[in-house]
């Protein structure tokens, strides 16, 4: 299981520590806490949960109208909520059912009974995610394959470059969910390209200046299409239309960002991206041999790429090369 993030609320600090304790046994969980309600909604208002337990007498507000606020974040409409109660009323169960609560936890709680539980539950939330986002991203590379009518750019490109840009992502350290996250995502980096003109976009000479300037913003375009979602992946994804342009010098576009201040995924991509693009051939150009193409790379390091990137790439370029062998045009 990918690291998950677990709310943990109630007044009495003796439960908090006894919960918080029993969940740090389950792997790959992170665990946090809060001693009131609106402790807790405000957390959840500003960070990703997977799982929120909840005691249900509270002073204040009590754990039915906080699950009830919770359920009114749109964020939380899919989280799993376990309700913590010493009343085995069925009454009270129905209401809190009704509520929005997943699942009970009789008080004095059990340990194994408490582990078992939450661990089900976010290997459920996970799958879910997963699901979600395997549909997200296949949808997403169904509509721009139909932009193979509009660009030069194939199927296989997308394809290679997304793996290019995980094994890159899992070079740096990054977690298993990240790299498949940036994978899934990369593909979506031009969709901006949407907006662009077809004099413009197919034209076979050099760009004015004027051209050039209306070419760059389809990175404008490609965040305005795909920000503003609920969805980690498509946010990920806007970041990634947004960025993959920039330097690691300062000279890209649309922002002009400079090293560490360009989003990681944008500099990952912009490797990948480049990479991909010198080694294929297009109606334009023919294909750059890789020993040029990685030379390229290495003499752009620190300028164009993030030198911590071009490490990685070449830490890992058998795997790359592979990838580059298996998905020929």
């Amino acid at each position: 299981m990918t690291a998950m993030d677990l709310l943990i609320v109630d007044d009495n600090p003796a439960n908090l520590m006894l919960m918080g304790r029993y969940a740090q046994a389950i792997p790959g969980v992170r665990v946090h806490t809060a001693s009131s309600g609106l402790e807790g909604l405000a957390w959840c208002g500003e960070h990703n949960v997977d799982l929120v337990v909840t005691d249900f007498i509270m002073p204040g507000m009590d754990g039915m109208e906080f699950i009830r606020r919770l359920r009114a974040l749109e964020s939380i409409v899919e989280v799993p909520v376990v309700m913590v109660t010493s009343n085995g009323a069925t009454e009270l169960r129905h209401e809190a059912l009704v509520s929005g609560v997943t699942d009970f936890l009789s008080k004095p709680i059990d340990r194994i009974e408490f582990t078992a539980r939450c661990r089900n539950l976010l290997a459920l939330r996970a799958y879910s995610i997963r699901l979600r986002e395997d549909a997200t991203s296949e949808l997403i590379m169904r509509l721009l394959r139909s932009m193979d009518f509009r660009d030069s750019e194939t199927g296989s490109h997308l394809e290679r470059m997304a793996r290019y840009a995980a094994v890159i992502a899992a070079a740096l350290g990054l977690p298993t969910q990240m790299q498949e996250r940036i994978r899934m995502a990369a593909p979506m980096h031009d969709i901006g390209k949407v907006a662009v003109a077809d004099d413009i976009l197919f034209k076979p000479g050099r760009y004015t200046a004027e051209e050039y300037e209306i070419m760059e913003l389809h990175t404008i375009h490609g965040y305005r299409i795909l920000d503003g979602s609920n969805s980690p992946l498509i946010r990920l994804a806007a970041t990634i239309a947004f960025s993959h342009h920039e330097k690691f010098d300062g000279t890209g576009y649309p922002q002009g960002l400079k090293g560490k201040d360009i989003p990681l995924v944008g500099r990952i991509i912009a490797l990948a991206d480049v990479f991909d693009a010198l080694t294929s051939a297009r109606p334009y150009k023919n294909a750059w041999p890789v020993d040029e193409a990685l030379d390229y790379v290495k003499s752009n390091s620190g300028t164009h790429f993030d030198p911590d990137c071009v490490a990685a790439f070449f830490e890992s370029l058998p795997v790359a090369l592979q990838i580059r062998e298996e998905l020929q045009d």
